[in-house]
């Protein structure tokens, strides 16, 4: 160890932490977040402060890229070229900066992620908006900080005229915090701003008239408003971002067109996800996609199958793919060197604070200089008056240090006056030159006066910040890129379709399709009925029934999973077609199938899904209750709805207020009516309690219904097509887990009870039976019997055929002949249908 030299022990953990600290606060404030005066990092700050000291103006040739890069390193960012160079391309790349600050010549990369060509190859120059950003720079405007090695100064801050952070947004990763600022428009910014400086008290919502939304380069659309009026109130907020699409027929086939894309979105990367999302399957419908864009602009084509319905199509790309994207808005920014969250009115309180000080200190700067101007020619023109003699006290001095003492003697004149006197030319003493003095004297004099009453009232100050901005926005401003739209969310896509009445038809094999409700007319009963359907050998149709395309289906496989669906997502197919497997339009297992579903309202309407249950029932007569509002958050996987213990399966699931009676009925032919409220709410992961207890091993329950509207009747159809309905209240309340009473009397004619429906004279019965054939009758057409007889026959069956399923529809008195309208008609909770006059129907 060297002389005098001793060692100091530290205790390790403290050392660490404090050099973390120290080393945090370095990236925190001179690094990775923006300064909310102008905007800009310092490496930014400093790419323009070279280029402006180097002369490389918009009006002046370009420069090599790496000469700027040079002197940018050599003087101000010891931190390596490529920081550098990255961040000089990224200001000159229109579709990461919404207003350009460089001016680059030569290949600057491109939105497919493309690298730029090396700094040797390239040429920049700053942009006109770039010298807005150092105007006045050189009137002491702002303070200058000795750079790394203590050789040159460079400014702390620039002395904009661009509100750099709200145009141009910022993204940066420190220590411990980030920040994610989204560009806005320059008009609407300056609009804003402006109201602000109209009315300081003015709040959030009257400044987001003037700035609507964040306004991204490459445009697309701002889809919801919600995280945006977030963003704007409280600095944070999820922007959801979709690309501009438009449905063309190209080559007489159908195709989506992309032309613009969300911003941050690699076009290349997107484009080579969706075709693999295709290529495995996920992604159904399309059968091409190519890239058409060129130096006109972007151009993505996806072509689509015959069979696709492209708003579904575009739906999926929205959903699966980068088409619609998020940007997740944090607005963490430096203020007075600490971090801090701001809002919309923040960020414009600062940079009006900071205009304000830059024109008070330019405005003092240009006062010094007039007073030291008007000082001097005070001076030149006392010469002027006294030149004979001014012109004796000179020769005769010996030198020029003499001849200033001997003028300060005589005329009480200061050294700068005295100076300034000895070095006039001769050419200053013409007449026309004395009255150009005292003509510039009168002017510099009002200019003092001028600039004293600006330092002296707040409000001549802030109608200069008001001028100048509105100058900037003349000059700079621009029509919106990005389109709102204020009702995102999932109506866009709902928009485009109809919120019609369809039939949805699930086969016993899985496969799901949805037809226009008026595709089916009405027959007497005792017909033979209509083709229905085309299913494949063995298949025959199991479920169906009616809803709406605007409502959410919640399907409830045998092993107890629910899965969630749009009904517009269901394919369309006509009446004789056999639809789609649901196995690919929802992620259920192989051994498992669709069981039950229910058709919602609106999942994200709380007091909606808080007063509304799932009550189901399995086969071995276990039932449960759960709250709706356990269902509103879907997962691509689907959800646990209950646990179904072995050797047994989920048979049905109905939506109810809570207040209904629940009917379980037996493939023997018996029947218990319990009220709901005898089961408790349950969590999803429950199994439930018994509901009615079997007759022996072979029995099973095979239908289950929750009756809202005590004037309904029971209706109950055989597998060999008896039926009859007979009135509710021959089934008397019991408790649930009893064994039931006779509902129907079970014959070798009869077959075996298959379904049972509540129904009032004012619906139809739609009967499909295994071979496809679909029959709809009108209940009326049934008188109501008694609970214990075999009921008549409602349709005709072919040799070995049985019914396969039996659904309620809703008919209108004013039928005529085999036509259907239901204009009054309104899907329930069920997916059958009822009269929207009568409210009580409305969970069946």
């Amino acid at each position: 160890m060297a002389e005098g030299e001793k060692l100091i022990p530290i205790n390790i953990e403290d050392e660490m932490k404090s050099a973390y600290i120290d080393y945090s606060m370095s990236v925190i404030v001179s690094r990775a977040l923006p300064d909310v005066r102008d905007g800009l990092k310092p490496v930014h700050r400093r790419v323009l402060y070279g280029m402006h000291e180097l002369g490389v103006r918009a009006n002046s040739a370009h420069k090599k890229s790496a000469r700027i890069v040079g002197e940018v390193l050599g003087k101000y960012h010891p931190h390596g070229d490529t920081s550098v160079y990255d961040t000089m391309v990224r200001m000159a790349q229109e579709w990461s900066l919404r207003y350009m600050l460089v001016d680059g010549q030569g290949n600057f990369g491109s939105v497919d992620g493309d690298s730029p060509a090396a700094m040797r190859y390239t040429e920049a120059r700053m942009q006109k908006i770039s010298e807005e950003m150092l105007a006045d720079i050189d009137k002491e405007t702002v303070d200058h900080k000795l750079n790394f090695d203590d050789t040159l100064h460079e400014p702390t801050v620039l002395p904009t005229r661009i509100p750099g952070l709200l145009v141009n947004g910022a993204s940066g990763i420190a220590v411990g915090m980030a920040t994610n600022m989204p560009p806005h428009n320059l008009t609407e910014v300056i609009n804003g701003i402006i109201a602000y400086i109209d009315n300081t008290d003015i709040d959030i919502d009257a400044l987001m008239q003037h700035v609507k939304a964040p306004d991204f380069p490459t445009g697309g659309t701002i889809y919801g408003y919600d995280g945006v009026r977030d963003a704007f109130h409280t600095g944070r907020g999820r922007i959801v971002l979709r690309g501009k699409a438009n449905i063309e027929e190209v080559n007489g086939r159908e195709c989506i067109i992309v032309d613009e894309i969300p911003y941050q979105v690699n076009k290349a990367e997107m484009i080579k996800k969706t075709a693999d999302l295709v290529n495995e399957k996920k992604l159904e419908g399309i059968s091409t996609i190519r890239d058409e864009s060129d130096r006109k602009g972007m151009r993505i084509v996806y072509v689509l199958k015959r069979d696709a319905i492209p708003n579904i199509v575009l739906n999926k790309l929205y959903k699966y793919t980068a088409l619609q994207s998020s940007f997740s808005v944090n607005n963490i920014a430096l203020v007075n060197g600490r971090p801090q969250l701001l809002n919309l009115k923040d960020l414009i309180h600062y940079f009006v604070e900071h205009r304000h000080e830059v024109v008070v200190r330019r405005t003092t700067y240009e006062l010094r200089k007039a007073e030291e101007r008007a000082h001097i020619l005070e001076g030149l023109i006392i010469a002027s008056d006294n030149i004979d003699e001014v012109i004796q006290i000179i020769r005769a001095s010996s030198n020029a240090d003499e001849a200033r003492t001997n003028l300060i003697k005589r005329f009480e004149l200061s050294e700068i006056q005295a100076r300034a006197i000895v070095e006039m030319r001769l050419r200053q003493l013409t007449g026309l030159e004395q009255d150009k003095l005292r003509s510039e004297y009168d002017e510099i004099i009002k200019t003092i006066a001028e600039l004293k009453d600006i330092l002296d009232k707040k409000e001549r100050r802030m109608a200069i910040i008001k001028d100048e901005l509105e100058v900037i926005r003349d000059k700079y401003g621009d029509e919106r890129r990005s389109v709102i739209e204020y009702a995102g969310g999932d109506l866009s896509i709902e928009d485009m379709i109809p919120n019609e009445k369809v039939v949805i038809t699930i086969s016993h094999a899985g496969y799901i399709k949805r037809t226009s409700l008026n595709e089916y007319k009405t027959q007497n009963r005792g017909g033979v009925g209509q083709k229905a359907s085309t299913t494949r050998n063995e298949d025959f149709l199991e479920h169906l029934f009616v809803g709406t395309n605007h409502q959410y289906m919640l399907f409830f496989t045998q092993k107890g999973k629910c899965f969630w669906m749009r009904v517009y997502e269901i394919p369309e197919g006509a009446k004789t077609s056999k639809g789609r497997a649901i196995q690919n339009l929802i992620n259920i297992e192989q051994d498992d199938k669709v069981m039950a579903f229910i058709c919602t309202q609106d999942l994200k309407d709380d007091d909606y899904i808080n007063s509304h249950y799932v009550i189901m029932a399995t086969k071995k007569g276990q039932v449960k209750k759960t709250s709706l509002e356990q269902y509103s958050r879907p997962r691509t996987n689907g959800i646990n709805a209950i646990t179904i213990k072995e050797d047994d399966e989920l048979l049905e699931a109905k939506l109810t207020t809570g207040e209904s009676q629940v009917m379980l009925a037996l493939k023997s032919g018996k029947a218990i009516r319990f009220e709901e409220a005898k089961t408790r709410p349950m969590g999803r992961n429950a199994s439930g309690v018994r509901g009615i207890t079997l007759a022996n091993d072979n029995d099973e329950v095979i239908g289950m219904i929750a009756v809202d509207d005590m004037e309904s009747n029971i209706l109950v159809v055989s597998e060999n097509g008896y039926g009859k309905r007979s009135s509710l209240d021959d089934y008397r309340i019991t408790n649930r887990g009893g064994k039931g009473v006779k509902t129907i009397s079970i014959t070798d004619k009869t077959g075996n009870l298959v379904s049972i429906k509540n129904v009032t004279d004012n619906d139809d019965l739609m009967i499909i039976n295994k071979s496809g054939i679909a029959i709809r009758m009108a209940v009326e057409d049934l008188r109501v019997m008694g609970r214990a007889t075999q009921g008549v026959k409602l349709i005709n069956l072919k040799g070995q055929d049985s019914i396969a399923a039996v659904a309620k529809v809703m008919h209108d008195e004013d039928d005529v002949d085999d036509t259907e309208s239901i204009e009054n008609t309104e899907p329930t909770n069920d997916g059958t249908t009822v009269d929207n006059n009568n409210e009580n129907n409305n969970n069946e």
